[in-house]
């Protein structure tokens, strides 16, 4: 018989793997042949941090780089620096959590939104560091801004769809171990 504890875990990280592959599917449907005039949001780095600052242990870091690996590869972008990159930015979070569990939601959106300028920025000069075509640093930028105004969307989603919420300080599981 199966721990209810490992099931749910389980569970959440194929719940995690399928919404990631839906926001990858629908990013790469062809829905206008216009080009767009903002970019759009990472939704899969928001959906990333979201549920890495709700439950950490949904999301192991081996998971992160293999959906932002296959993310780039399907993008067609340089592979590897952008999973690296949001691996460094979700270890940070991930070595904070604790610290950053009872904060207000305001002052966890300001956060993420600092992580987001700074793995973007990062990767922007990596990328013109090492002279590979891109986008330049305006659409860059329009590209944080939506980003971070669509964290409180995924986080509303990822709250009322699928119930991930914070773990409460003290809170044990089944086992009677921290969360």
């Amino acid at each position: 018989m199966v721990d209810p504890v490992t099931a749910s875990r389980q569970v959440h990280r194929l719940l995690f793997l399928a919404i990631a592959a839906t926001f990858l599917f629908v990013r790469l449907l062809p829905l206008s042949a216009m080009p767009a005039r903002v970019p759009g949001p990472d939704l899969l780095l928001c959906l990333t941090l979201v549920w890495l600052q709700r439950r950490p242990d949904y999301v192991p870091a081996l998971l992160i780089v293999a959906v932002f690996l296959f993310d780039d590869i399907l993008t067609m972008r340089p592979p590897g620096l952008w999973p690296l990159v949001v691996l460094l930015g979700t270890e940070f979070l991930r070595s904070r959590e604790a610290t950053l569990r009872d904060l207000p939601f305001i002052v966890e959106w300001l956060v993420t939104s600092g992580l987001i300028t700074m793995l973007s920025l990062a990767n922007w000069l990596v990328l013109n560091l090492f002279m590979v075509p891109q986008a330049g640093f305006g659409p860059m930028l329009l590209q944080v801004i939506t980003t971070i105004a669509a964290y409180p969307v995924v986080v509303g989603f990822t709250l009322f769809a699928f119930g991930v919420r914070k773990a409460a300080k003290g809170q044990v599981d089944a086992l009677g171990r921290r969360l």
